[in-house]
């Protein structure tokens, strides 16, 4: 049985990049880290292969980030006494069911409501640069982003055994689409403008999901999901 964890995270990642203040954004965005504008990088293949490029950079730049956090959770609270972990899930669970209820649109939070961005200086290096502003993505948040990506860091919180493997699974859930629109520039823009709309359903769905992660955090039934050899043996027996 797949880490239900695992994919809730990789989801909460693809959810992060149809965001609809993100994901309009995204041709043009990296048109502008290649240096070229997005007509060119339409209709030019050498063009087109500087946007995935950077596209790549740019992703491999919040992919470490992500997961130098992971690994710092994992060595901050692994160690952390059965007890006081105890009361860090139900506190957790309660901030993702918020979180959760934020990306439903049931409530406002002014903090998330409000941008944190870091602006990076460009450099002479388009590659250098693209790496950057990843790494800076990682460590800034939209409105949009902001909600599922708090849930994510406090699910970590709650499992800090897996908390690497969980940013890891959100980054590559933010990650692949990213290198797919790098790489399909001119098909990823007609896709956007045709079914950007549509898209940003996704978000509710994953509120929804989050609401359910928040239950099954503050039950202790997440645990049990999460381990194989537990989930076997309830399903044996």
């Amino acid at each position: 049985m797949p880490d239900i964890t695992l994919i809730a995270a990789f989801l909460a990642g693809l959810a992060s990049f149809v965001s609809p203040c993100v994901l309009p954004l995204i041709p043009a965005f990296l048109s502008y880290l290649a240096g070229v504008s997005l007509k060119e990088g339409i209709a030019n293949a050498e063009t087109r292969l500087k946007i995935f490029l950077n596209a790549f950079f740019f992703v491999l730049g919040f992919v470490i980030v992500f997961s130098l956090f992971g690994v710092a959770i994992n060595s901050v609270l692994v160690n952390v006494s059965f007890d006081v972990m105890q009361i860090v899930t139900k506190i957790g669970a309660v901030i993702i069911f918020i979180f959760g209820l934020f990306t439903l649109g049931v409530i406002k939070i002014g903090f998330l409501e409000r941008e944190y961005k870091l602006k990076p200086a460009k450099t002479r290096y388009a590659y250098l640069t693209s790496f950057i502003f990843g790494a800076t993505f990682a460590v800034g948040w939209t409105p949009c982003v902001g909600a599922i990506l708090g849930a994510i860091f406090t699910l970590a919180f709650t499992q800090p055994g897996s908390a690497f493997t969980l940013l890891f699974s959100y980054s590559a859930g933010l990650g692949i689409p990213f290198l797919l629109v790098g790489a399909f520039t001119a098909q990823a823009s007609d896709i956007i403008k045709k079914h950007g709309k549509f898209m940003s359903y996704f978000n509710k769905v994953m509120g929804l999901l989050l609401i359910v992660i928040a239950y099954l955090v503050y039950t202790g039934e997440l645990v049990k999901l999460a381990n194989l050899a537990t989930a076997g043996s309830l399903l044996g027996g």
